[in-house]
């Protein structure tokens, strides 16, 4: 049995591919097998994992009709072999020495899962990398000893991702641990992640940074009609299966609204503007529905996001017209203004040229010539 699987789901990558390739077949931990899930990408990624499989044995390939990405992890995770399974998204890496360190920690804590801080960067114009660290948790408490996600409601709060760390593949298959299958790739690591912490009995968080997440376009809009409500779509699933245990649903609901809660807020701001006023109303529904339940507690919030919450359920007309109209103007301003700079460094830049071709220089010379040839006469008088 392999050490670990490293599953990548793969669609329409090819400019990041490489870069994620070369890092996963380097790794300092060498029994590992590599999946990779080609989600039917019409770009060259499919021919970019052909050439690292011929190279590499330990990579295999897993091809299917456009599914969306819990379909596609999904496939990974039913042919993983690994003792521990990792996830690595295609346009992201990770450094060397990652799966080793983290496998080692594993085995030492006989851990279902360990995960690790993680930086976010963008690519500046240069070339160079902008990092950004990530704590998965803002208390210094939360890490490096082992801990009872099952029994820890506040772990919830913890930064929600599925590709920092490592999940034991028995306690996966134990707890049928697996991804919401929607179209797309919006939002189905989020069951997967919750999944995994209310079941974990012993789990670890480490204060090192290792994974990479690219942040080229943190700010990309939701333009499809479809999409808009995939975040809505994974929290009724996330909350199906809660609910099939009394006992885990009144352990984490109120950890349950508060990731729901942020997540659709984050999202509102995603979605392009023509959705906004539409998925507000929705908002401000579920939240007055969760309230009338008690599922909402403001105890898990701090006073300010509970003041805000109110406003969203008192009257999501005022909230829209004072906070998500402006925002939406201002927005459009701001785009405005980017595109004019962008405009206006282009027409800098066929200056510069222009000025620098020789046609130019020869155009000065000469129109320069009768002024120059004037001083000269006056000079010889």
């Amino acid at each position: 049995m392999k050490k670990a699987t490293v599953i990548i789901p793969v669609y329409n990558v090819e400019e990041y591919l490489e870069e994620c390739m070369e890092s996963v077949i380097h790794q300092t931990l060498k029994e590992i097998e590599i999946l990779c899930v080609n989600d039917g990408s019409t770009d060259h990624s499919l021919q970019i994992l052909e050439q690292y499989a011929k190279k590499d044995d330990r990579i295999r390939i897993i091809s299917q009709k456009n599914g969306g990405y819990g379909k596609a992890m999904n496939q990974g995770l039913d042919a993983a072999s690994g003792e521990y399974i990792g996830i690595v998204e295609p346009d992201d890496y990770v450094p060397l020495n990652m799966y080793e360190d983290l496998y080692r920690k594993a085995k030492e804590q006989n851990l279902d899962f360990v995960k690790a801080d993680f930086y976010r960067f963008v690519t500046a114009e240069n070339g160079n990398k902008e990092l950004y660290y990530n704590h998965l948790s803002l208390n210094p408490e939360d890490y490096n000893h082992v801990f009872n996600p099952s029994e820890t409601p506040d772990a919830i709060r913890f930064i929600m991702n599925t590709w920092s760390g490592i999940y034991r593949r028995d306690f996966l298959e134990q707890y049928k641990i697996r991804h919401h299958e929607t179209a797309g790739a919006s939002f189905q690591d989020n069951g997967f992640w919750f999944q995994t912490f209310i079941y974990a009995k012993r789990a670890m968080i480490l204060d090192t940074p290792y994974y990479m997440n690219r942040r080229d376009n943190p700010n990309s809009s939701v333009n499809n009609r479809e999409k808009v409500y995939c975040i809505n779509q994974e929290y009724d699933y996330i909350k199906d299966i809660l609910m099939q245990d009394e006992v885990l649903w009144k352990r984490f609901r109120h950890v349950y609204w508060f990731k729901k809660y942020h997540n659709y807020l984050g999202t509102l701001w995603r979605i392009a503007e023509e959705y906004r006023y539409e998925y507000l109303m929705r908002f401000s529904e579920e939240l007055k529905r969760g309230i009338a339940l008690g599922d909402v507690n403001p105890d898990t919030f701090t006073k300010k996001t509970w003041n805000n919450i109110e406003r969203i359920v008192q009257d999501p007309e005022h909230y829209y017209k004072m906070c998500v109209y402006p925002r939406t103007i201002n927005q459009q301003v701001f785009e405005q203004i980017t595109k004019l700079e962008e405009e206006n460094q282009e027409l800098r830049q066929e200056i510069k040229k222009i000025r620098s071709s020789k046609t130019f220089r020869v155009g000065k010379l000469l129109l320069g010539a009768p002024s120059l040839l004037k001083k000269k006469l006056r000079g010889g008088r």
